[in-house]
């Protein structure tokens, strides 16, 4: 059983990035980014005398900033980490011989993917203690700080996926790169884009009914998921403009996870795609 399980390619690449001081500089920068954030916020809001009031919808505003500036600096970091997983190994000539052991291509696919979502996952849970600040003033439920981090689990194996995908059928790292961040411009930007259009063509045209393509835009992009988890509020407005009563996140969850099962073929496909005996 622990055979079936055990992935050395999982493995190898775990220990390399976990003793690299690259991922630890880089760790370091992320908390920095967050720490500075806070004691800025908490600085402006204590007027920089340390004795102002902090109330707890102030402190709710602190938690929805937070979880913006985590999800964008998550979002920036991804594709560094996934986009060169099979690109960088054809770009030092190693793959082949990756290919030559007894590893089979799913293994070497998901083994890379989850080397570098383990690190990402490591750097929410170094974020952990700064969210705690958040419970000591008050004005967010428990709840919510879990719903956020599943929607960032999920993100970021779909951004991750992506990223592998693009490294897997492109021969460059940088190209990998740059269609990894044109994907995420997509889900982040151009479906907040098309959504906004939606509901101005469905005013216009005053139509009846559900605007189901408003909805669908909405419920893929995880700016608009994250806003209805903080803020329950936004989930009930966006059901009153497009009609649609299912929760955002489910949609998200469901479309979110074909996009990993997705780009994980392809890139398992294409993983051996110039050998005789695909594995």
């Amino acid at each position: 059983m622990m055979e079936r399980v055990y992935n050395p390619v999982f493995v190898k690449e775990l220990k390399l990035r976990f003793r690299s001081f690259k991922s630890f500089s880089g760790l370091m920068f992320y908390l920095a980014v967050l720490c500075v954030f806070i004691v800025g916020f908490l600085l402006v809001t204590t007027e920089f005398t340390g004795r102002g009031f902090f109330k707890p919808d102030i402190s709710f505003i602190m938690f929805a900033v937070l979880s913006i500036v985590q999800m964008a600096l998550v979002l920036f970091i991804t594709p560094s980490l996934t986009a060169g997983a099979i690109s960088s190994e054809r770009e030092r000539q190693t793959l082949p011989i990756l290919l030559t052991t007894t590893q089979s291509s799913t293994q070497i696919i998901i083994g890379k993917l989850l080397s570098s979502v383990a690190f990402l996952v490591l750097m929410l849970i170094a974020g952990l203690p700064l969210y705690s600040l958040v419970f000591l003033f008050g004005g967010v439920a428990p709840s919510q700080v879990v719903s956020i981090f599943l929607f960032y689990l999920v993100t970021v194996l779909a951004i991750g996926s992506i990223g592998v995908m693009f490294s897997t059928i492109t021969k460059r790292t940088i190209v990998a790169m740059i269609a990894t961040y044109g994907s995420i411009i997509f889900l982040g930007g151009i479906t907040a884009f098309f959504f906004f259009l939606t509901i101005a063509f469905h005013g216009m045209t005053a139509a009846v009914g559900n605007s189901w393509m408003s909805y669908f835009w909405a419920a893929i992009n995880p700016g608009a998921l994250m806003l209805t988890l903080i803020s329950p509020e936004m989930g009930e407005g966006l059901t009153e403009v497009s009609g649609v009563s299912l929760p955002v996140w489910v949609t998200y969850l469901i479309v979110y996870s074909l996009i990993i099962v997705f780009s994980l073929t392809i890139a398992i496909r294409k993983l051996r795609a110039n050998m005789k005996n695909n594995r």
